[in-house]
């Protein structure tokens, strides 16, 4: 029987790779873990992870510069791979082996040419693509992608990624511990990505990782690294060491100064019950996704000391329970209670109760989700706002606000105070720079980004009393009725951030982080990846010392500043209020403009003259300002003098029915149209005077006297044409304005046949 070539080849392949493995089979009768690591078979899990630290720690082959540190090396980590699982120690006990289908630790026969972040894998015993599996792809990680949504999102939840390349053999070893791990965290919340080095190589720089494989953890933007044994007890341990300490405070008996701390720090409080002496990992990724806006505590109930804790509030000891307080601490809000407490039930318990009945506008933050921009009239939410302060001579008025706001609950109203001094700017802005000593009860409606709301403040008052309290559920009555009861309007200022650290604390925190990562860097890292800081060290001595140098055998002279000559300098100029891009309707702009404008985009254009111009365009910027924040819109201008014929011709295009017959169309000047291009139809607003008219006392007969006064009346006519203009733009955003439709544009050429479809 003859054999071909491709059979020789694999023949021979086979035999190479049984000649390398026979001495991993007799050798593993001769490995003992317990010897390597120094500890009897009776040894606790803590006594292994001791002993694994302080022989990794020896025999690190970039410490230890033995030529058997990496083969012993190997070993302990081998060693601790089996030791520290249950499974596989008592697998290694009964048999004297490991199991058959081990994914990680190889035998130290192999060679190990790149040591880098503790991996302990060859990448040069084979060479060949490995093919991704479809499961990897949707975590796959993007340059872009990582900054616009994964660096952001590291703020609310932890990251776990994976750098791997398809010609990396070590990648192989570590799927298997690596799927386990990613189905264990990433229900409980991690973030899961992997990088592939050979296809993003900009975002690898970025992150510093230039070697495959490699294990990172992101936290709050700050990148580390995964420097021990791929173990999958040591990737969870490592994502629970990169979330704050202090996320989940132990309460240990007296719970009560836990709870009552929500008068200084502004949040609700969550108490977890369970069995477990440890806060459940579960746990802290919750209070980490929402540790701005609840503080969260956690009670063992195999503790004695809370064993009154557990009869007070009737605490089932066969579930997880989770209890969650307001400004009442005797008293819980809401509770659940779960045999297996899932992530989902978290976050939703968690966030239904993220605010306390009655919160304290701290930053703007707080302030733009409590009253949201008015968006829709079925979406309206209204703020009953209480100026107040922390004195104690105020505190009867702020519990009866409670207590109001507590028998008051509607979805259209979100109740909140403010202490003066400490919101002095928001406070001037909306007591009219009045001061007053008492506080004060004001209900708004916010309306733009840009911070104007309407407003109207309770008379009398607030102290508390029954007829204060009478008194403000009748405003509250009146406004839901009507919102426009909101008589006066006022744009607020940005909210001082009153929980933000001072600056030296956040200088300290900074210096820490990058002191630490240096620490980490000098610890795992070889010295060529070093050579850059150590460069960049260097570099900063030599020019310190340089400076220094010089400094010292100059002459005096030169170090006398020179007085820099005076220039007077222009006045600043004041930035323009009530802004508005108008752009003129010409020949050039109009199929850019209405004919050829985008989907979903509409076009409002002012009809106006030459005489008209001025005084037109500033109330019509006036009047839209709140508007132009607005993507979809678009402001133009169309001038009567060059383009006279456009709207007749427009009007007379329209569908027979759209336009009412009674109205007259003489003069066209004030009038405004927004216009939809994609879908050819328009809505029309026509000007609505509400001056007064009258010219004064009719007897008067001088003819000059008579001009002038026709003369006013045409000015004010003209000054208050788009008086109306707002409420118009409102019913245009809401979708409730009639609209005409047309077969085709009209051509602003007079001279022109022809129509734009």
């Amino acid at each position: 029987m003859e054999i071909t070539r491709p059979q020789w080849t694999s023949t021979l392949y086979l035999l190479l790779f049984l000649l390398v493995l026979e001495p991993c089979f007799v050798r593993s009768a001769e490995f003992d873990p317990y010897k390597i690591l120094g500890v009897g078979r009776r040894a606790s899990q803590a006594e292994i992870k001791k002993a694994y630290k302080t022989l990794a720690r020896e025999w690190h082959p970039d410490k230890n510069k033995d030529p058997s540190a990496e083969d012993m090396f190997i070993k302990i980590s081998k060693s601790y791979e089996i030791l520290s699982n249950e499974e596989r120690r008592a697998n290694f006990d009964r048999y004297g082996q490991m199991e058959e289908n081990q994914p990680f630790g190889q035998s130290p026969h192999q060679g190990f040419r790149s040591f880098h972040h503790s991996f302990y894998f060859d990448e040069s015993f084979f060479q060949f693509p490995r093919s991704r599996e479809f499961a990897d792809s949707k975590y796959l990680l993007h340059h872009a992608q990582f900054n616009s949504e994964v660096l952001p999102d590291s703020f609310r939840r932890p990251y776990l990624i994976k750098v791997t390349s398809e010609w990396c053999f070590a990648c192989i070893h570590i799927e298997p511990v690596w799927k386990e791990t990613v189905e264990e965290l990433e229900p409980l919340g991690v973030g899961i990505g992997i990088i592939d080095l050979g296809y993003e190589r900009r975002l690898s720089n970025q992150l510093g990782a230039h070697r495959a494989p490699s294990i990172i953890g992101l936290v709050n933007g700050r990148v580390s690294f995964f420097h021990q044994a791929v173990v999958r007890e040591h990737l969870r341990q490592f994502i629970e060491d990169l979330l704050p300490s202090t996320l989940v405070q132990k309460v240990l008996g007296n719970y009560l100064s836990f709870l009552e701390a929500w008068q200084v720090e502004n949040k609700p409080s969550v108490l977890l019950f369970d069995q477990v002496p440890v806060v459940p990992l579960l746990y802290k990724l919750t209070a980490f996704a929402f540790r701005d806006y609840v503080r969260f505590g956690y009670v063992d109930q195999g503790a004695t000391h809370n064993s009154r804790l557990l009869r007070q509030f009737n605490i089932n000891t066969y579930a997880p329970t989770m209890l969650l307080f307001k400004e009442d601490t005797q008293n819980p809000v809401d509770i659940i209670q779960a045999r297996g407490m899932k992530k989902q039930i978290m976050d939703e318990f968690v966030t239904n109760n993220k605010f306390l009945q009655v919160p304290r506008l701290v930053n703007q933050q707080l302030f733009d989700e409590l009253c949201p921009i008015k968006q829709f009239h079925r979406r309206r939410k209204f703020c009953v706002l209480l100026i107040t302060d922390q004195d104690q001579a105020f505190a009867p008025g702020n519990k009866a606000f409670l207590d109001f706001a507590a028998a008051n609950k509607k979805d259209v109203l979100r109740f909140a105070y403010v202490y003066q001094q400490h919101q002095q700017p928001l406070c001037q802005a909306l007591l009219r720079n009045q001061a007053t000593l008492s506080p004060q009860v004001v209900l708004l409606e916010r309306r733009t980004q840009a911070g104007k709301v309407l407003f109207r403040s309770v008379g009398g008052g607030w102290n508390g009393s029954e007829e204060d309290k009478y008194r403000l559920y009748g405003e509250i009555e009146l406004l839901q009725k009507d919102p426009s009861y909101l008589s006066s309007d006022a744009t607020l200022p940005e909210l001082n951030n009153e929980m933000a650290p001072i600056f030296i604390i956040r200088w300290l925190n900074a210096v820490y982080d990058y002191f630490l990562q240096v620490y980490d860097e000098l610890l795992y890292s070889n010295w060529r990846e070093m050579m850059p800081i150590l460069s960049l060290i260097f570099s900063a001595l030599f020019i310190l010392f340089g400076t220094v140098i010089i400094q010292a055998f100059s002459e005096p002279g030169e170090n006398k500043p020179q007085k820099p000559k005076s220039k007077e300098q222009p006045p600043s100029r004041p930035p323009k209020k009530d802004f508005v891009e108008v752009t003129e309707l010409t020949d050039i702009t109009y199929t850019s403009n209405l004919v050829r404008l985008r989907p979903g985009h509409i076009n409002v254009v002012l009809v106006l003259s030459d005489a008209s111009k001025n005084v037109l365009l500033r109330k019509f910027a006036k009047e839209v300002f709140s508007f132009s924040g607005t993507q979809t819109l678009h402001f133009s201008f169309l001038n009567l003098d060059k383009h006279r014929h456009w709207m007749p011709a427009l009007l007379r295009s329209a569908r027979p029915g759209d336009l009412e017959d009674e109205q007259d169309f003489s003069d066209f000047t004030g009038h405004v149209l927004a216009l939809n291009g994609h879908k050819r139809y328009f809505c029309l607003f026509r000007p609505v005077f509400t001056g007064d008219e009258s010219g004064g006392d009719s007897s008067l007969s001088d003819a000059s006297v008579c001009s002038s006064r026709k003369s006013r009346s045409r000015s004010i006519e003209l000054h208050h044409k788009l008086d109306r203009l707002g409420l118009w733009m409102e019913r245009l955003l809401e979708g409730t304005l009639p609209r005409v439709h047309v077969p085709a544009w009209p051509s602003l050429d007079p001279h022109s046949s022809t129509s734009h479809s």
